[in-house]
């Protein structure tokens, strides 16, 4: 049997009004939920506030996901890095005041003019990085880094990019390991086999090792018998949130099903 808690994004939601989307969140089958602080369910005072009544109604924990339309971390433009760093900055004030459990943060990525700079941007992204966890800390928030596809000129896509990240600096943060980003690269095994100890939050979607599709567990090529023994032989014991767009009660209760056999999907938090 797993220990680990099984979640729900509300990304799959984020296309609804903020208040039709809080309106689902006591119906989820699952008591862990990630907020998207992006699109129109940008975070505000009175929204922290109203999430935070649901979550004593519904006993529910939050973690939430920095804002990601748009911010670049490793952009070679200062005032637009210095636009991005503010919002993100705002983002972590109210992870602190909703009590979130953690702050998902997507790493830097390549832009047209990285090439007559190179390394500046792997640079800058660091940099960024150590700032934003210097906030993090001082508030009080975990924070972890996403993995994101090279081939969307992502900065950190592959354990390697993590390991330099981690020989540079000597900030103790945490991989959120996206299983479809890194099943995009070839990495899923690569990630488990050299990184395990660093991996303290999962997302689970699927694809067919060609787009970002965010496909419901077991619609795709990704090998979930294969995840699922391994979560048990590394004995994770963290969060796992299904970010899928389509099937995701199914997708829910698979993962449920998959880590805890012997017990009901709600029991199974």
């Amino acid at each position: 049997m797993s220990s680990a808690k099984i979640g729900v994004s509300m990304l799959y939601r984020l296309g609804d009004s903020f208040n039709r989307m809080v309106k689902r969140l006591g119906t989820e089958n699952t008591r862990c939920i990630e907020i998207l602080d992006d699109g129109a369910h940008e975070l505000s005072k009175t929204r922290v506030s109203l999430l935070r009544e649901v979550a004593k109604s519904y006993d529910l924990e939050f973690t939430v996901h920095a804002p990601f339309a748009d911010i670049n971390i490793a952009s070679p433009s200062r005032t637009i890095l210095e636009v991005a760093l503010k919002r993100l900055e705002k983002s972590l004030y109210y992870a602190h005041a909703l009590d979130a459990m953690l702050w998902v943060l997507h790493p830097g990525a390549k832009t047209g003019i990285s090439q007559f700079y190179p390394d500046a941007g792997w640079k800058q992204n660091v940099e960024s990085i150590e700032e934003l966890y210097a906030k993090a800390e001082h508030l009080g928030v975990n924070v972890a880094i996403e993995n994101l596809p090279a081939k969307y000129w992502f900065l950190m896509s592959s354990p390697e990019d993590f390991c330099r990240f981690y020989r540079e600096t000597s900030l103790p943060i945490g991989i959120v390991l996206d299983v479809g980003h890194a099943h995009l690269e070839s990495q899923v095994q690569p990630f488990f086999d050299q990184l395990a100890d660093k991996i303290v939050h999962i997302h689970v979607s699927d694809n067919h090792g060609v787009n970002d599709d965010h496909l419901g567990v077991g619609y795709g090529t990704v090998d979930y018998d294969w995840f699922a023994k391994t979560l048990k032989k590394v004995d994770y014991n963290q969060r796992i949130i299904v970010e899928s767009c389509t099937h995701v009660p199914e997708s829910l209760q698979k993962l449920m099903l998959m880590l805890n056999p012997e017990q009901s999907a709600f029991d199974a938090n």
